[in-house]
């Protein structure tokens, strides 16, 4: 069991899919499993990684913080889940996207696609523009379309209806809590992030990211976004766990927005033809990198960077994975292969 989950990441790192890896198992009471493999960058003089080590989290933004931080709002009625995003947002018109929703957004069924075509836009103002003027590509809720648009939105209305930035509300739940999970790393622990090196077409392609979020759209929104943008270890992502694992098993002994009927809500799966989608969360698929040995009470959400975390109530555990494969790693297949066998390898756990 763990010695098969360690070996999946040691033959990860040996084959370049990633330098470094970095894991939390555990249940609702705590850590059962911490550890870390690797070097920062794959440079033979690389230092070791820890499990302190920050990682650029990238799409787990999306359920760590917005969806966090939407939960709070709804759960204080400053935002509803039914409000139409034409109510919202002056230039979302027109009658195909008339009847959209924020549940559509948090659902990645409002018809928008996953990314912009040009580069991204230099303001908030202007990607509000951008997104909300986009062509559609389907009917809201007709389907569902992984977006990091509909995130960016989501980041911008939490920052209007909660009186703070997104980072700034995030930062007041986590404290209770964790800390160490943050869009804003200060000295030392950013110089100890994991690295990671710019997309092509991002202008800052040619040099290494240390932590400074990987993700251009989080860049140019100044690294912090809806989407992305945030950072932690597999200790604060491990702490985060245990609470919405509590939560969802009942325990109401945790702090707010976790109580057990609004955890409940935001990972009910969608009514969406053939979405996998909850608010915010993904959920078990046996086709997906949760792997087949998950049940089906489990929801996760995977970052572009190599990151992942799955909560499965049913079995009272938790897993943290988190990689830098954008260091000069492997592609998405390969993560996703990586994951699969990592998480089925630990399905005794």
């Amino acid at each position: 069991m763990i010695d098969d989950a360690r070996r999946v990441l040691d033959e990860a790192i040996r084959t370049k899919v990633f330098p470094a890896a970095t894991l939390e198992v555990g249940h609702s009471a705590g850590a059962l499993w911490s550890e870390a493999h690797g070097t920062r960058t794959f440079d033979v003089e690389s230092p070791p990684v820890d499990v302190n080590t920050p990682f650029d989290l990238a799409s787990l933004t999306k359920v760590l913080a917005t969806t966090t931080v939407m939960m709070a709002l709804v759960g204080e009625g400053r935002v509803r889940l039914d409000e139409r995003l034409a109510v919202i947002f002056n230039e979302w018109r027109g009658d195909d996207r008339a009847a959209a929703t924020v549940r559509d957004l948090l659902e990645h069924a409002s018809g928008l696609p996953a990314r912009l075509v040009d580069l991204p836009p230099a303001s908030q103002r202007e990607f509000e523009h951008e997104i909300c003027t986009a062509p559609l590509e389907y009917g809201p809720r007709t389907k569902s379309i992984y977006s990091d648009l509909g995130f960016i939105l989501l980041g911008f209305l939490a920052a209007d209806r909660g009186g703070a930035s997104l980072a700034d509300q995030f930062h007041a739940i986590a404290v209770r809590f964790q800390p160490e999970l943050t869009f804003a790393l200060q000295t030392p622990a950013r110089r100890l992030a994991a690295p990671t090196m710019p997309e092509l077409g991002d202008p800052r392609r040619g040099r290494t990211l240390v932590g400074e979020v990987h993700d251009d759209y989080a860049a140019a929104l100044g690294g912090a976004a809806g989407h992305a943008g945030l950072f932690g270890s597999a200790i604060a992502v491990g702490a985060f766990a245990r609470v919405v694992l509590r939560a969802s098993r009942g325990n109401v002994d945790v702090p707010p927005p976790f109580s057990p009927a609004s955890v409940a809500r935001f990972t009910a799966k969608s009514s969406v033809s053939g979405s996998s989608r909850a608010l915010g969360w993904d959920t078990m698929l046996t086709t997906s990198s949760c792997g087949t040995r998950m049940s089906e009470s489990a929801f996760g959400h995977v970052g572009f960077t190599g990151t992942s975390l799955w909560i499965d109530p049913d079995r009272d555990r938790y897993f943290v994975l988190l990689t830098n494969r954008v260091c000069g790693g492997g592609t998405l297949d390969q993560m996703r292969a990586v994951r699969r066998a990592f998480h089925d390898a630990l399905g005794d756990v």
